[in-house]
C-alpha cells in the first residue's frame, strides 16, 4: 500500500537557486559597466598625466640660472610629481635637433649654419590642472618667471581632450543610472515573484495572530543571505574575467586600480544585500496588505 506524504512548507522557504542566479547575473552585468567606468577614468588620468607643457628659456642662460629656474618651477603646485620629485627634464637645443632630425630625417643645421632652437625644461602638469582656466593661470605664472622666453602646450589637444573625457563621462553616467534602474527593478521582480508561492502561508500566518514583524523576518534573513551570496559569486565573476581580460590584452593591465577595483566590489556586494532586502520587505508588505481575493 502506498503511502502518501505531504510536504509542509516552511514560513520563508522558497526556490534559492533560481533567485541567486537571477541577481548574480543583474549584478555581473552592472559590475561589468562598472569595470568599463573604471578603465574609463584611469584613462583620462594617464591621458591628463602625459599633457607636457614646454618652457622655453632665454638664450645663454648661465648654470645658475638654469638650476634656479628649475627649482622655482619644481616648487609650483601645478607640477605632477613622481616619488616626491617633481616631473621636470631639461631639454638642450642640441638635443632638440636631434629630436627633430629623427622625427624630419633632415638636418636644418647644415643649410642654416646654425641651431635656432633654444633651451627648454618640459614640464608634466597634474590633471586637475589640465583645464583651459588652469592651464592659462600657470601659463602666465610660468612667463613670469626670470629667464623664460616662452611657455608653449598644444591648446587645442587639450581642449579637445577635455571636451571628449567630459562627453564621455556623462554618457556613461547616464548609461549607468539606467543600468542601476533597470537591475534594481529585475532584482524587485525576481523577488516578488519568489515570495508569490508564499502569499497563502502568508495570509495564514496573519489568521493565526502572528505579528508583521514574525511574519516578515524569516524572509529578510533569507533575501538578505541570498543577496550577500549573489554579491559575492558576482565579484568573484568579474575578478575573473578582468583577469582574463588582462591575460588576453596586456596594456589594460596599465589601467589596473585595485584600491578602486576593491571599491567597486564591495559595492556590488552591498548592492546584493540592500536590494535584496529592500526588495522582500516590500514584496512581503504587499502580500500583507492584499485582501484575500486579491491573492487568488
Amino acid at each position: 500500500m502506498a503511502t502518501l506524504t505531504t510536504r509542509k512548507k516552511k514560513l520563508g522557504s522558497y526556490p534559492t537557486l533560481l533567485v541567486v542566479f537571477s541577481i548574480t547575473l543583474a549584478l555581473v552585468v552592472i559590475g561589468l559597466f562598472g569595470l568599463l567606468l573604471l578603465h574609463a577614468q584611469k584613462l583620462s588620468e594617464v591621458v591628463r598625466e602625459n599633457l607636457e607643457v614646454q618652457v622655453y628659456l632665454d638664450r645663454d642662460l648661465p648654470e645658475t640660472e638654469l638650476l634656479r629656474l628649475q627649482q622655482d618651477l619644481g616648487q609650483q603646485p601645478f607640477v605632477a610629481e613622481k616619488a616626491g620629485r617633481p616631473q621636470i627634464r631639461f631639454v638642450s637645443k642640441e638635443e632638440g635637433a636631434r629630436q627633430l632630425l629623427q622625427s624630419t630625417g633632415e638636418d636644418f643645421r647644415q643649410f642654416l649654419g646654425d641651431n635656432p632652437l633654444r633651451d627648454a625644461y618640459v614640464l608634466k602638469i597634474k590633471p586637475e590642472y589640465t583645464d583651459t582656466m588652469h592651464l592659462r593661470q600657470l601659463e602666465r605664472s610660468i612667463a613670469t618667471q626670470r629667464g623664460v622666453f616662452e611657455v608653449q602646450y598644444p591648446q587645442d589637444l587639450f581642449t579637445s581632450i577635455n571636451n571628449n573625457l567630459t562627453r564621455v563621462s556623462l554618457v556613461l553616467l547616464g548609461f549607468a543610472a539606467v543600468l542601476v534602474l533597470v537591475v534594481v527593478i529585475l532584482i524587485n521582480n525576481t523577488i516578488k515573484l519568489a515570495l508569490f508561492s508564499q502569499r497563502f502561508l502568508i495570509r495564514s500566518m496573519q489568521l493565526v495572530g502572528a505579528t508583521r514583524l514574525f511574519i516578515q523576518q524569516p524572509f529578510l534573513r533569507r533575501a538578505t543571505w541570498q543577496g550577500l551570496a549573489s554579491g559575492l559569486l558576482a565579484a568573484l565573476l568579474l575578478v575573473a574575467l578582468l583577469q582574463y581580460a588582462y591575460l588576453e590584452v596586456e596594456p589594460l593591465r596599465l589601467l589596473r586600480d585595485d584600491f578602486r577595483l576593491a571599491i567597486l566590489l564591495l559595492s556590488v556586494i552591498a548592492l546584493g544585500v540592500i536590494i535584496g532586502f529592500l526588495s522582500s520587505v516590500r514584496a512581503v508588505h504587499k502580500y500583507l496588505n492584499m485582501s484575500l481575493d486579491d491573492l487568488y
